[in-house]
């Protein structure tokens, strides 16, 4: 079976969006691939984190994923730092790659000028990240365009030292996924739903208050012709609602259309609101009996010797070949 393979930044924050948007895509592919699913906590202290957050942050995060419905029977999931071997692949890579191949990739480039005084892991992230990849012999990397020049570069590298002290790793792939349905701010709904969206009435997050997520959805921005109709570019207010509520439902546009025609918004809104805060509850009601139970614990304890084992037989390889050790 191919292998793919996610990383996940410990944000601890899911919202709505990803849920509709990027979630399910990885319901599906768990289903075709020999899925791993990680959390690249590593990758997050390139910029200061605060040290209680960030921990909780990560298996708050895992089980958020569980909670809308990551199958652990299915996925391979752990936690970057766990596994020692990981670092100690990327340094062997960062020793055969080079330096103008990291100045000119395009994150670190906008980073670095927001950030004065960056450190050096945020120069050589990629190359951890490339790590990553070819260190369990992904073979596909779900991205989408802005991350591609990441797999890109795991690419440049595996083939260098393939040609450099023969084949070691499987050169993998960017699975550049048909785009789910996007899910707009609800206050500017010619945006897409962000975290970091200045304006938090116009994001929900799946841990939310479900009284606060039922307000936003009945203060969402629409229109004031009062015609429940699909029409992203004069009607996006209310097409973003209908999206929601399709998605969520299983229902069509045209069957949306059709039921509520002659409805006002406000029905409309309230209908929506019950459909989100009751896909909201389950995923809420799961989080509480995962996120603190010897459950995870013993998801992330069989994904960490899992994939130990597995760095550290590339590593010894990747030792032998570039001369290392007795």
């Amino acid at each position: 079976m191919k292998r793919v393979l996610t990383g996940l930044q410990p944000t601890g924050v899911i919202t709505l969006g990803n849920y509709i948007g990027a979630i399910r895509q990885m319901k599906v592919y768990q289903n075709e691939y020999d899925s791993f699913l990680f959390v690249a906590d590593l990758h997050s202290i390139t910029i200061p984190q605060e040290p209680d957050e960030l921990r909780e942050n990560i298996k708050s995060l895992i089980a958020i994923y569980i909670a809308c419905g990551i199958d652990p029977d299915k996925n391979t999931i752990y936690i970057q730092s766990e596994n020692p071997y990981i670092p100690a692949v990327s340094w062997l890579l960062e020793c055969n790659t080079y330096y103008g191949e990291l100045s000119r990739m395009t994150q670190f480039k906008d980073k670095s000028l927001k950030h004065t005084n960056f450190t050096s892991g945020l120069l050589t992230y990629p190359v951890l990240m490339a790590a990553d990849i070819i260190g369990v012999d992904t073979d596909y990397v779900p991205v989408g365009i802005d991350q591609k020049q990441h797999v890109e570069l795991a690419r440049d590298i595996a083939e260098r030292f393939n040609k450099k002290y023969g084949d070691t790793f499987v050169m993998p792939e960017p699975l550049i996924a048909k785009e789910g349905t996007k899910i707009m701010d609800l206050q500017n709904p010619t945006v897409k739903m962000s975290k970091s969206a200045e304006n938090k009435k116009g994001v929900i997050c799946v841990l939310e208050d479900l009284n606060l997520v039922r307000k936003k959805i009945m203060s969402a921005t629409t229109d004031s012709d009062m015609l429940i109709k699909f029409d992203p570019e004069n009607k996006p207010g209310i097409s973003n609602l209908i999206n929601i509520y399709i998605s969520l439902t299983g229902e069509t546009v045209e069957e949306v259309e059709k039921k509520f025609d002659g409805a006002n918004y406000g029905t409309f809104k309230k209908e929506v609101a019950d459909v989100v805060v009751n896909e909201l509850s389950g995923i809420q009601e799961r989080y509480k009996t995962i996120v603190g139970s010897d459950y995870i614990e013993d998801i992330l304890n069989k994904g960490r010797d899992r994939t130990t084992e597995l760095f550290k037989q590339k590593y010894e390889v990747m030792k032998q070949k570039i001369g290392l050790g007795r």
